[in-house]
C-alpha cells in the first residue's frame, strides 16, 4: 500500500476509534425524573453534596466585586449536577426546551426563566453561580430555568442552564437540589409568567381555586403589562373574579375574555 495512503487509513481508525470510546465521566450518572438529552455526552458530574446554595432570580451582573441580582433562593441542602455536551445536530435551545417541557409535564412549578441578555453575563452563571468554566460562552446563547418540583418533593429545585460556545459546542446543564428544611412560599417573577404564557400558549395556576388575592393580583398584572400587546382568556370558577381584580390593577379590560376550560384553578390562554 502506498505510504500515503497506509497513514490516511491509520488517521481515520485512530480517529474512529477515540470517537466510539468517548464515554460518560466516570462515576456519572443521569437524574431519574429528567431523560438525558439524545445522543449526548455527560462531560461533568458532580454527586450530591451539602452546601448552603443560591439560586438567582434575576439577571446577574458584578458590582464593586459582589454578585448582584433582584431576587434568589437560598438554602441548605444537598446539590447534584449533571453536565451535558450536546451532538453538533443539536442545538442548546432545543435541549433546553425538551428538559423544561418534561419537568413541566410532572407538574413542576416555575419560579424564574431568562434568556440570551436578559441573564446578564454568561462568565458570572459559569464561574459564579455553577463554578463550571465550561458553562461559558456568548451571552446571547444561554438560557436559565428554576423550577420547584410537585408535591410530595416540593423541596426539590431543579435548575436548567443551556449555553452555546463560540466554537459552537452546546451544553446543557442540570442541577438537582434537595432542601434540607422546608422551602416554604416561592413565588415566580412577573416577567417568567409571561414568557411561560407567550411560550406554550397557556398559563396554568391550579393552586389558585379561591377568590383573587395577592401576591398573585400584582404578579399577574404586571406580567401582563408587560406586553400590553397581547391579549388572553381566562378560565376558572373565579375567572370572573380574576379578570375584575387584573383591570382595577390597570389590565385594560379589552385584553381579558372568558375562556372555556375546565379547570378548578386559574388558566389563561394566549389569544393568537
Amino acid at each position: 500500500m502506498h505510504l500515503s495512503r497506509a497513514l490516511g487509513v491509520v488517521l481515520c481508525l485512530s480517529v474512529y476509534a477515540s470517537v466510539s470510546q468517548a464515554a460518560d465521566v466516570t462515576g456519572s450518572q443521569d437524574f431519574a425524573n429528567l431523560p438525558r438529552p439524545t445522543d449526548a455526552e455527560i462531560v461533568d458530574y458532580r454527586p450530591a453534596a451539602e452546601l448552603e446554595r443560591i439560586y438567582p432570580m434575576g439577571s446577574i451582573r458584578k458590582i464593586s466585586g459582589q454578585l448582584r441580582f433582584d431576587g434568589q433562593v437560598s438554602s441548605r441542602g444537598n446539590a447534584t449536577s449533571v453536565t451535558y455536551e450536546l451532538p453538533p445536530e443539536r442545538s442548546a435551545d432545543e435541549a433546553f426546551t425538551a428538559a423544561r417541557e418534561a419537568l413541566q409535564k410532572q407538574n413542576a412549578q416555575l419560579l424564574f426563566w431568562c434568556q440570551a441578555r436578559d441573564c446578564g453575563e454568561s462568565s458570572l452563571w459559569a464561574n459564579e453561580v455553577f463554578s463550571n468554566s465550561r458553562l461559558y460562552g456568548a451571552d446571547s446563547g444561554q438560557a436559565y430555568l428554576l423550577l420547584r418540583l410537585a408535591a410530595p418533593n416540593n423541596d426539590t429545585l431543579v435548575a436548567l442552564y443551556s449555553i452555546t460556545r463560540g466554537n459552537r459546542r452546546a451544553y446543557l446543564h442540570v442541577e438537582q437540589f434537595q432542601a434540607s428544611a422546608p422551602l416554604g412560599a416561592l413565588l415566580p417573577t412577573s416577567a417568567t409568567l409571561l414568557r411561560e404564557l407567550k411560550s406554550s400558549g397557556d398559563l396554568n395556576l391550579p393552586m389558585l381555586t379561591g377568590a383573587p388575592a395577592e401576591p398573585w393580583i400584582t404578579l399577574l398584572s404586571r406580567g401582563l403589562n408587560l406586553d400590553s400587546t397581547i391579549r388572553v382568556t381566562l378560565s376558572g370558577a373565579q375567572s370572573d373574579a380574576w379578570r375584575e381584580a387584573l383591570v382595577s390593577k390597570g389590565v385594560r379590560a379589552a385584553r381579558l375574555e372568558a375562556g372555556s376550560v375546565k379547570t378548578s384553578g386559574l388558566t389563561l390562554q394566549l389569544i393568537r
